[in-house]
């Protein structure tokens, strides 16, 4: 096997936004690093479900007749 077509595997920290830090293999940065995240599982609403805002207010057709429901096309 070719030793220069791999990038180099290596031991990093990854610190998580509430402070607790775990090693793991990575090809980021150089032996030793420690990578800082802003975002994590522990803080997103992707994955803490805080905060989201959930429309149901019908289909295209309730919001047409909502918004033009006093019109009539009769003839007269």
């Amino acid at each position: 096997m070719k030793t220069e077509g791999h990038p180099d595997y290596h031991t990093i920290t990854v610190k998580m936004t509430d402070g607790t830090e775990f090693q793991t293999r990575s090809t980021w940065g150089s032996e030793g690093d420690t990578l800082t995240l802003d975002i994590d599982p522990t803080s997103h609403p992707a994955w803490t479900g805080g905060n989201q805002r959930i429309l149901n207010e019908g289909g295209q057709v309730a919001r047409f007749n909502k918004r033009f429901g006093g019109l009539s096309l009769k003839k007269g």
